[in-house]
């Protein structure tokens, strides 16, 4: 079984609990992975148009963060008609499937949300706290404080955790509430299919009926000039009612390229909130966050130390990766330790490594410990000298791609098995030794900068 099929039985798992037994059974169950040989794409198959478009609907965003979470190389997901029954074909009606939420008015929208996504599973600190707050805020009930609420960061850093969280915390104080999520791609394609159905009248009502609107990733209609016009009018629409909107898009209003200016102009009225690049004590304590959804998994805290320091950025890809150690530990029977993480993530952590030196390392630990450069590489074996010479090593393991072998050879031409012994004395130091602990913290902070 491939990386791509383990990923897809996690993620039908996945889907099994959240959408409830009647919704999995009659739409996700039928779903179909193609075996592509892309790594950087997952194919979907159903075994009709109908049931195609259904999913594409309401699933597609869903299923593609699914496979990013395990698969981060994942770009896009695929979600076709079988080729044997990808002719036109005459289908019986079929009902409308049981939301898998609490029920809302028959003439209400209730979206499909992801259930681990709301406020008190959102790790906050002084890099996301501004936008955290302003959207408890725009979800709480009572008079509209400020419409609309533009959300950007990077890439993975929250947004969409953020807009279902919204989400879930409105339709908890008003279940009859109308509700709609939906990316800004998928406005544009109803949109489009709107227009050639000559049916935009439903589609306008639609949107602009909602008490709540969540468009996600604005950039992706850049350049389209008929849907922005559209974009444009119900944004109007819903701000003049009193109505509740939330955008969010990689990067400032006005930064976005190939957004008409009136929209920015619209965007700027309500409250901009922006998310930065989650810190080292961010990412630690998503990961320890993570680990809790994961009762039956072992992961030691030098391997949860080793994930937040090199993948900086992306918590997607943070979270994605402690799901891929973890699902490869299951599967192999193997314990998780910090070379079996290595092993397992290779490209991953590589990519999302600053370059940081050997060279850069033993300075830094010089520095600290009042020492000369040279004397982490002498034969000195004096413990003023010894343990700062532990410590570069243990660094360089954990924050450099480079071999044990290597290692040695950089500190006086020492062998691999001296490297390995010092790698877990400080492991152990650091559980029962507070100022060994502080140091390693305080020179990872300081070369990961």
């Amino acid at each position: 079984m491939n990386e791509a099929a383990r990923a897809w039985a996690r993620v039908r798992s996945n889907l099994r609990e959240s959408a409830g037994a009647r919704l999995f059974e009659q739409w996700l169950k039928p779903i179909e992975l193609v075996e592509t040989g892309d790594a950087e794409s997952i194919r979907l198959t159903l075994p009709s148009a109908f049931m195609t478009n259904w999913v594409r609907n309401h699933y597609a965003d869903r299923l593609l963060h699914e496979f990013r979470a395990l698969l981060p190389e994942v770009r896009t997901v695929a979600i076709e008609t079988a080729p044997a029954l990808a002719a036109p074909e005459v289908i019986a009606p079929v009902a409308a499937p049981a939301a898998p939420t609490t029920p809302a008015r028959a003439s209400g929208e209730r979206p499909v949300l992801d259930p681990r996504f709301t406020f008190d599973s959102f790790v906050v600190d002084a890099s996301n706290k501004v936008a955290f707050n302003a959207a408890r805020a725009l979800a709480a009930p009572g008079p509209v404080r400020f419409s609309p609420l533009f959300l950007h960061s990077g890439t993975g850093q929250g947004k969409t955790h953020l807009m279902h969280a919204i989400a879930h915390e409105f339709l908890a104080a008003q279940p009859d509430a109308r509700v709609m999520f939906m990316s800004a791609e998928r406005f544009m394609f109803d949109f489009v299919a709107a227009l050639r159905a000559r049916d935009t009248f439903a589609f306008k009502a639609r949107l602009r009926g909602c008490d709540l609107l969540l468009i996600d990733d604005l950039q992706f209609i850049a350049g389209k000039d008929s849907t922005q016009e559209e974009f444009f009018h119900t944004v109007n629409e819903i701000m003049a009612a009193g109505k509740r909107l939330v955008i969010s898009a990689d990067r400032c209003p006005q930064a976005l390229d190939g957004i008409e200016s009136r929209i920015v102009g619209r965007m700027a009225i309500g409250l901009v909130a922006d998310s930065k690049a989650p810190s080292l004590e961010l990412r630690r304590a998503l990961l320890d966050r993570k680990l809790a959804d994961l009762p039956d998994a072992r992961v030691p805290r030098e391997v949860l130390d080793m994930l937040a320091g090199r993948i900086r950025t992306n918590i997607r890809e943070l979270e994605g990766a402690l799901n891929r150690v973890v699902a490869y530990a299951q599967l192999t029977g193997d314990a998780i330790d910090l070379d079996f993480a290595i092993s397992v993530l290779g490209d991953v952590l590589r990519g999302g490594q600053r370059r940081v030196t050997i060279d850069e390392i033993q300075k830094a630990v010089s520095a600290h410990f009042e020492l000369k450069p040279i004397d982490l590489v002498s034969a000195r074996r004096a413990r003023a000298v010894a343990r700062p010479r532990q410590i570069a090593m243990y660094l360089a393991k954990r924050l450099t791609t480079r071999s044990l072998p290597e290692i040695g050879r950089k500190f006086g031409g020492r062998d691999h098995s001296t490297v390995i012994h010092a790698v877990r004395r400080i492991e152990e130091l650091r559980d029962s030794d507070n100022d060994i602990d502080g140091a390693v913290r305080a020179l990872m902070h300081q070369l990961e900068s």
